[in-house]
């Protein structure tokens, strides 16, 4: 094997991708076992599980399927146990799960934005905290949030979407403070538009995608792919040196 590839390689390690029924999620999931790694996925939707199970057992990983609700405190509390329990150790933390409103701060109700913090800032804190005592142990790990540009720069209508992204980029640093020394790298990958399906949610209507695209200079959206390709270098052991990052996919939106 070259070494290029050995340095991408992720035999041997084991990896929890929360959002793992669609778009980014499912993708990150075949990337990550493509390269070796065994895969616990959680979602809610249970065909979706079965999807990414074949999936990933299409490439001859292990998937150990967890259907979690991320909105509650015990959600990603469970998720955490049932994946230790199957692997004894997850090396790999991909806190990709997120959901959003578009409301205007005046129209957000205070229930919108605590389930949208809920999701995107506090299950991925608690996943990390359950888990990095293990990533502590052995003195191996990686946490990849998936952030986003609406987290960095400011987007009409984001309120709660943008303070959730903003929260889970700090608490990223703070991660990278208190874990570097134990060989934990923690890093936030802020993609712009994706079309995965919130993506066609948000923007799928012509005239608003369009716009959109027009601030950027590579005039298109993202594919689900390039974020997992991403995600894999962050998972590898090619970006051991790359820690406390919020690293940008966008097309160049923020270049401007």
């Amino acid at each position: 094997m070259p070494q290029w590839t050995k340095r991408h390689s992720l035999e041997g390690r084991c990896a929890l991708v929360t959002g793992a029924t669609k778009g980014i999620g499912l993708e990150a999931c075949k990337v990550l076992a493509d390269a070796g790694a065994d895969i616990a996925a959680v979602g809610r939707d249970a065909q979706g599980l079965d999807e990414v199970s074949k999936a990933v057992e299409a490439l001859g990983r292990r998937c150990v399927a967890i259907s979690a609700d991320l909105a509650t405190i015990e959600g990603p509390r469970m998720a955490a146990a049932k994946a230790l329990a199957a692997f004894g150790t997850i090396d790999i933390l991909v806190n990709n799960a997120g959901v959003t409103t578009i409301k205007s701060i005046i129209d957000t109700p205070v229930e919108d934005w605590e389930w949208v913090n809920a999701v995107n800032l506090r299950a991925p804190f608690l996943l990390a905290q359950a888990l990095a005592p293990n990533m502590i142990k052995q003195k191996l790990g990686k946490i990849i949030n998936i952030s986003s540009q609406s987290g960095v720069v400011a987007l009409e209508d984001h309120a709660a979407y943008g303070a959730s992204k903003g929260g889970l980029n700090m608490l990223t640093k703070v991660m990278t403070i208190e874990w570097a020394k134990h060989n934990i790298q923690a890093n936030t990958i802020c993609p712009t538009v994706i079309l995965t399906p919130m993506g066609e949610m948000v923007w799928g209507d012509s005239a608003k995608g369009n716009a959109m695209k027009a601030k950027i200079p590579a005039g298109r959206f993202g594919k689900t792919v390039e974020v997992a390709d991403l995600i894999l270098f962050l998972a590898s052991s090619a970006s051991d040196l790359i820690n406390g990052q919020d690293i940008l996919i966008d097309g160049g939106f923020t270049a401007q």
